[in-house]
């Protein structure tokens, strides 16, 4: 088992560091939180700027602006609601996952993201007003004391990757700490763990790590941390006292996927305990249509999107049926080598046919996927 101190594993990637000019809403400028993390950011470049010039400072087309766009980083407020449901559609199995939203895009950059096609701004941006973040929660905890809340942050960007510069993630722990029938899920591609050390997170906090096989995570997954760093960043969480949880998402088809996923998962189970661990997530790569064009635009070397698709009934491309099982029967094949009896072991958007030809059964014959969920953490 590998072993690193926290210190070296921070040290070894910082998606921060990509940042060149950080821009700060006007109105932001003086806010304490905010010169915090001027002082954090060290030589970057910090500008001021009026909001009724975001717009001019973006323009130059979005897809063109998506590489230069990860270099940029906006200060500003969340005018609407921080906290939503995971974006799902009723045709597929859905966790009933909650979405707190605290940024948008992300200074890494996976080939196959769909924010690519899903966002239509190309700047990264953090939300700064985080009073109203811990507000929203209050009221909506308060509204449904009794129901079980699983929140997590990495829908529209990575948990972690501003996390040196934000240090929202103390802030968020710290507060579900104290929180009945809450979960917060952090989920990262990075090893930004060390201002998760010496928190009392009061086992309401999970901190889960996206992972692939080597080739797609060397090929296709940029500026992210190696699957050694990832791993010996979740051993330490765990010696920390967090659940952990994986997300086998996208699981992608290339040359040999197999051996691939297999040595991946190997090498999990020999760094991280497997009573650590909440659960594992698996979905085969779906995509917005419109993605396979950008990525042929910024990345003309690229091959996973020259598979065959079909349109599936949430409107995205999705590998045909036959193939999904097989990549999830693989999987799951090698995950339950090792796997905890304890662990959920899922499938991520997926109909009730898919889930009965790889595991046996259906989520309804356990209860449902959210309690399925809600079992392992309470």
């Amino acid at each position: 088992m590998l072993i690193h101190s926290e210190s070296e594993i921070s040290m070894v990637h910082d998606p921060a560091n990509f940042i060149h000019t950080i821009y700060i809403e006007e109105s932001c400028r003086d806010l304490p939180y905010v010169q915090e993390m001027i002082q954090k950011a060290g030589k970057v470049s910090i500008k001021t700027v009026a909001e009724q010039d975001f717009s001019r400072l973006q323009s130059g087309g979005y897809v063109k602006g998506l590489s230069k766009g990860k270099r940029n980083l906006l200060l500003t407020r969340n005018k609407g609601k921080f906290l939503k449901p995971c974006p799902a559609t009723r045709e597929y199995r859905c966790c009933d996952y909650q979405v707190l939203n605290i940024g948008m895009n992300c200074p890494m950059d996976c080939v196959y993201c769909i924010l690519q096609a899903y966002l239509n701004n190309p700047w990264l941006s953090f939300f700064v007003n985080v009073e109203d973040l811990i507000s929203e929660l209050e009221e909506a905890f308060a509204r449904e004391p009794d129901r079980i809340w699983r929140i997590g942050t990495g829908e529209f960007t990575d948990s972690l990757a501003l996390d040196n510069l934000t240090g929202l993630s103390a802030k968020l722990v710290n507060f579900m700490a104290l929180r009945k029938n809450s979960i917060l899920e952090l989920k990262t591609k990075t090893a930004n763990i060390e201002n998760l050390n010496n928190l009392d997170h009061g086992g309401n906090t999970i901190v889960s790590w996206s992972l692939n096989s080597p080739h797609i995570m060397a090929q296709e997954e940029l500026h992210t941390a190696s699957l050694q760093d990832r791993l010996a960043a979740a051993s330490k969480c765990a010696e920390w006292g967090y659940k952990i949880a994986f997300h086998f998402d996208p699981i992608i088809y290339h040359d040999n996927w197999q051996q691939g996923y297999a040595a991946t998962i190997s090498q999990l189970f020999d760094q991280v305990p497997a009573e650590n661990i909440a659960w594992i997530s698996m979905g085969a790569l779906r995509f917005l249509p419109p993605l396979k064009n950008i990525v042929k635009d910024r990345f003309p070397n690229c091959k996973i999107f020259y598979e065959e698709f079909i349109e599936g009934l949430d409107g995205k491309s999705r590998y045909f049926r036959s193939q999904r099982v097989e990549l999830y029967q693989s999987v799951y094949g090698e995950l339950v080598k090792h796997v905890s009896p304890k662990t959920c072991v899922y499938l991520c958007m997926e109909s009730d046919e898919i889930w009965k030809e790889v595991f046996g059964y259906n989520p309804e014959q356990q209860g449902g996927l959210p309690a399925m969920l809600d079992k392992t953490v309470t």
